[in-house]
């Protein structure tokens, strides 16, 4: 099954599409097409792939030429998850002819990159396969992207980390060295306010010694990051956990590449978070493909 564009993905996009519009057109339009496209002209295209990849962010198209207040046909070919490679059409877009080229690289912009999210992710889905962990994404997204890169994320094959501060405990460094007490402490004190508050949601804690991690598993957090920790590290790590918090999850983060995530996944930890994910994705290449002959017919 695709993975679901929700409605927060819906409304990151909607917003991000009238920004980038604006950002086009802003209150002239496009001087290009409105001097040498005439106004009845109509044309079809296909949005083609150049290289290979996971398609993303299939929504995005007609979101697009609803905030234009285009009347267009759209023909989806590819859904969300799927593989894409060089030659395939991922849809065929009938219309306006200046509508088209106005949409063009705004829909570009938006799919080269989302694709390249999903398709970075499945890269790392396929290392951990048949392993017991998880591959989940960070917080280390493009200001107001998060929503469309997270469920990119979800084409690629990986899981979501929580969405912000708001709906998830993650007891940081900082937030240790602020308290200045031990870190079964800091998950005291955020277990009570939970509990206080009768707020529904998990405590997680970073640790990046041994040390700090036999301290917090008395404390048995819902899950524990080790921070940057070495494959020897983490196998103790687990022994650790499964003797005194058998609960508590085990995630591992920090500097993981498709080099070395096999090998993480295969020390036991149950969740491995890669920030790369969202932060350092190449554009998969895309492109608009004229169908000239239907925009010949139409003018004749």
């Amino acid at each position: 099954m695709p993975p679901e564009f929700d409605q927060q993905a819906r409304r990151c996009g909607e917003s991000l599409i009238r920004l980038a519009l604006q950002e086009d057109l802003q209150d002239v339009g496009d001087l290009t097409s409105l001097a040498t496209i005439p106004s009845a002209q109509q044309a079809s295209v296909n949005i083609v792939s150049r290289g290979h990849g996971i398609f993303a962010a299939a929504e995005l198209i007609p979101l697009v030429f609803a905030a234009l207040q285009a009347d267009v046909q759209i023909r989806q070919l590819v859904a969300n998850g799927e593989l894409i490679q060089p030659g395939t059409t991922i849809a065929q877009v009938s219309g306006d002819v200046r509508m088209l080229l106005i949409a063009e690289r705004t829909i570009l912009n938006f799919l080269t990159h989302l694709c390249g999210v999903a398709s970075l992710t499945a890269q790392y889905a396929d290392a951990v396969r048949n392993t017991s962990a998880i591959l989940l994404d960070t917080r280390k997204t493009l200001p107001g992207w998060r929503a469309l890169q997270k469920f990119a994320v979800r084409c690629g094959g990986g899981t979501n980390h929580r969405m912000g501060l708001y709906d998830g405990i993650l007891i940081k460094d900082n937030h240790l060295a602020a308290r200045q007490d031990r870190p079964a402490d800091a998950v005291h004190a955020a277990q009570t306010f939970l509990q206080q508050k009768q707020i529904n949601a998990g405590v997680e804690i970073e640790v990046d010694t041994l040390e700090q991690l036999r301290d917090v598993l008395s404390a048995a957090p819902d899950i524990v990051l080790l921070d940057n920790m070495t494959c020897d590290q983490l196998c103790t790590a687990v022994e650790l956990r499964n003797q005194h918090s058998p609960q508590t999850l085990l995630e591992a983060s920090g500097g993981i590449t498709l080099q070395t995530i096999r090998e993480i996944a295969e020390t036991g930890v149950d969740r491995i978070s890669v920030g790369g994910l969202t932060h350092s994705a190449t554009a998969t290449d895309l492109g608009f493909d004229w169908n000239l002959s239907a925009a010949s017919a139409t003018q004749n």
